[in-house]
């Protein structure tokens, strides 16, 4: 047997019989439902019709043996079907990787044994600032760490609400913590001709790499996933449509943008042209020098192995390592290559809506946060050359 009755104003409690238990008494499973759709409240019959539907699929669910109450799943439980019914097809495959590492060495140590209802916001509020590292250091994460963690648990519940098995999500209630950007660390002008001058003596390819991320501002990735078919030389731009990152267990993947506004056309430097149409020439050279043993039949990478297949993902990390340590030049990240070029652009007197659609930004206000600092820099520098001018006026 099963049936509905209204709660509040937009709830309805679903009601299935479950046969009975060892004392002859009643199982009931129940489950509230909350509709929203104001039309739908205002028709009867169509309303009555959904109750309908949704009664009819949750009694198919009990009799089924698929339904969980509640007060008997677990956080570790619902996890793994957090994972396969919506993380495995919502979440990338490198951001699932993150996400289930943030679950399995900070939440479910902690949260795993609760039961889903048990948890409060309390529980959060005295948790998240005191989250440890499990690595045998006694050592508060960083701020950007515990709020992506605090992400994490947010998006599981999230779905345990949708999926109504929750009334409220708890995590919700708790406010998200605040993680302050940090100031991107650059090259200055002087440094950057010291970089170029010093990878010279540097393989090809990583002559280009450096030059492409100082004048392009690409993410490792993008230029990782930089194809010949990319490049028009005749033209002087690049098109950045798809990039190569670490998928599950650390298995390279390519990628195509998620977004229109990381797929690009990106203007080049005519020095940076010159340099491409010299490595070109010189790449041919390299396949033919390979024939049988270059691998590679469908993608013609611009970073690759003797055989042909493009680097790992981690690769250019390393070798940049390797490079800093031996030619003396001050450490910087990898990645921050990529923010030198943008400080040197807004040096220059570029419009950070230019920046932002070169950087493939979602949108400017990413562009002024990020590097509100050199802007700030560059308008006091404006200022001061319009002072110049008010001072001659003066005089």
């Amino acid at each position: 047997m099963a049936s509905f009755q209204k709660r509040g104003e937009n709830s309805w409690l679903l009601v299935v019989e479950a046969g009975y238990n060892a004392k002859g008494r009643r199982i009931r499973r129940t489950r509230t439902i909350r509709i929203e759709d104001k039309a739908l409240l205002k028709t009867k019959k169509k309303l009555n019709d959904y109750l309908e539907l949704e009664l009819a699929k949750f009694q198919m669910e009990v009799e089924a043996g698929e339904y969980i109450a509640p007060e008997k799943l677990l956080i570790k439980d619902f996890v793994k079907d957090w994972e396969n019914k919506y993380a495995i097809k919502a979440l990338g495959e490198q951001t699932l990787e993150t996400y289930l590492g943030h679950i399995k060495n900070h939440i479910l140590p902690h949260f795993g044994h609760m039961r889903v209802d048990q948890l409060k916001p309390i529980h959060l509020v005295n948790w998240l600032p005191d989250i440890k590292r499990l690595d045998g250091k006694d050592e508060p994460l960083s701020e950007g760490t515990i709020q992506y963690i605090y992400r994490v648990f947010n998006n599981i519940f999230e779905r345990a609400e949708d999926w109504q098995i929750i009334k409220e999500n708890p995590v919700a209630a708790v406010e998200e913590p605040k993680s302050e950007p940090k100031e991107a660390d650059v090259y200055d002008q002087e440094e950057v001709e010291l970089l170029l001058e010093a990878v010279q003596s540097r393989s090809f390819h990583w002559r280009i790499f450096v030059s492409l991320a100082l004048a392009t501002g690409l993410r490792r990735r993008e230029l990782l996933g930089l194809e010949w078919s990319n490049v028009d030389l005749e033209k002087g731009v690049i098109t950045i449509n798809q990039t190569i990152t670490r998928g599950k267990s650390g298995k390279p993947i390519i990628k195509k943008p998620k977004t229109k506004k990381t797929i690009r056309i990106i203007s080049l430097p005519d020095s940076i042209v010159e340099e491409l149409g010299a490595f070109q020439l010189h790449w041919k050279k390299e396949k033919m020098k390979m024939r049988d043993q270059w691998i590679e039949e469908k993608h013609e990478w611009l970073f690759c192995n003797e055989d042909g297949t493009h680097f790992y993902p981690t690769t250019p990390t390393t070798w940049w390592r390797r490079f800093i340590n031996s030619s003396g030049i001050r450490f910087i990240r990898l990645h921050e290559l990529r923010h030198t070029s943008a400080t040197l652009l807004i040096n220059q007197g570029v419009h950070a809506k230019i920046i932002s659609k070169r950087l493939g930004h979602s949108g400017i206000r990413i562009t002024m946060d990020t590097y509100g600092h050199a802007l700030q820099s560059a308008d006091e520098g404006a200022a001061e050359k319009l002072d110049a001018i008010f001072n001659r006026k003066e005089a």
